[in-house]
């Protein structure tokens, strides 16, 4: 039976550009294929057929000799003999575009693959983020070697075309129907093997230094941030791209403040005379300076007082959040004879529902339950 076009079988004119013949075969081969199609012999069919297609439109060479020649281009061999439409050049290069670089992906040139990222923890004080600061870091790493630049080679020596894949970087498997491609494990996908080794890297181009590098922590930083150095990373195999260094920032716990985003609270303990009499406090806030806050007569525990403008740098801003100063009324301890006196006789001569409201009206509430009781 004679073949059907490989354009009409991918819906596609004969103009149609790179991205169309990939989107085109994207789009049929999630359709057609077995695992969504089980038992159907019909769609396993057009699978391999729209493969057949997309393997030889894919390919600049391949589409010009089928523009001329048609089926016949391929005909006893000219496909290089192995006959199989599988996982080979059409499903494998999409699944590889989508999800290669986090299984390894291809080698670049050489076997070149990028190095990894490396993390590196710093620990700041809560003064460091609201400033911001620069700093120094030592991170051990792999580094592109000196003797071969990167090469992996001796000097004077050159790669040689992997015996295993023969320059290609891709090996084939047969399983069922199906031939997997997958990156050669001799050359890593480079195609080029290295006989004479550099002997300070081992052959790898890279080997392991500390370096010394500058930070710039920006003004405002939280806890968890995490800051890019681009390219300082571990180098990457025979002259491979370098990886990135991501610095993650953690705050150290502080004396006098807690953090809540942009904002700052502070617990101020306060003499039981200066909140029953009123008066004003000072305050130290995270710029090292101090507040005055006033505080009224009457003010009870856990009352908080705001100052706007006085708590952390907002990143990439010149705007600070507020400051939130809550205090607690303190107990007098280690009373004297006469401070004793003084506090019973304001108990005798004081009206507790005018000067304790709360407490009166809360034992009020408890007598009212236990009469409820009773009842």
């Amino acid at each position: 039976m004679a073949k059907q076009d490989y354009y009409e079988l991918l819906g596609l004119s004969r103009e149609a550009s790179p991205d169309e013949v990939k989107k085109a075969f994207r789009k049929l081969a999630m359709e057609c294929h077995p695992d969504r199609n089980p038992g159907d012999h019909a769609a396993e069919q057009r699978f391999k057929d729209i493969n057949e297609a997309y393997d030889v439109l894919k390919d600049e060479q391949k589409r010009a000799a089928y523009d001329r020649f048609g089926h016949a281009a391929f005909e006893q061999g000219g496909r290089g003999g192995n006959g199989d439409f599988g996982f080979t050049g059409g499903f494998a290069d999409i699944f590889e575009e989508m999800f290669g670089s986090m299984m390894g992906g291809r080698g670049g040139p050489n076997g070149a693959n990028r190095g990894n990222d490396l993390r590196y923890n710093l620990e700041i004080t809560l003064e460091e983020a609201f400033k911001g600061r620069e700093t120094q870091v030592r991170v051990a790493t792999l580094a592109v070697c000196d003797s071969c630049h990167g090469a992996g080679a001796e000097a004077g020596s050159k790669p040689s075309t992997c015996p295993t894949c023969r320059g290609v970087g891709r090996v084939r498997t047969q399983q069922g129907f199906f031939t997997m491609e997958r990156t050669c494990p001799t050359c890593h996908g480079g195609g080029k093997v290295i006989d004479n080794p550099c002997r300070n890297c081992g052959g790898q181009g890279r080997v392991r230094k500390e370096k010394t590098l500058n930070v710039t922590i920006p003004a405002g930083v939280e806890d968890g941030t995490r800051i890019r150095l681009a390219g300082e990373g571990e180098a990457g195999v025979r002259g491979g791209g370098n990886g990135d260094l991501y610095i993650f920032l953690a705050l150290k716990a502080h004396r006098l403040f807690q953090r809540d985003g942009a904002n700052i609270h502070c617990h101020v303990p306060i003499a039981m005379p200066t909140a029953a009499l009123g008066g004003a406090i000072e305050v130290p806030t995270i710029d090292g300076s101090r507040a005055k806050v006033t505080i009224p007569s009457g003010t009870q525990s856990g009352h908080q007082f705001r100052l706007r403008g006085k708590g952390m740098s907002i990143l990439r801003s010149h705007a600070r959040g507020d400051m939130f100063v809550q205090v607690s009324v303190e107990t007098p301890v280690h009373l004297t004879k006469r401070q004793q006196e003084l506090l019973r006789e304001f108990e005798k001569e004081g009206d507790s529902r005018r000067t304790s409201p709360e407490s009166e009206g809360f034992f009020t509430k408890v007598k009212e339950f236990f009469e409820d009781l009773r009842e």
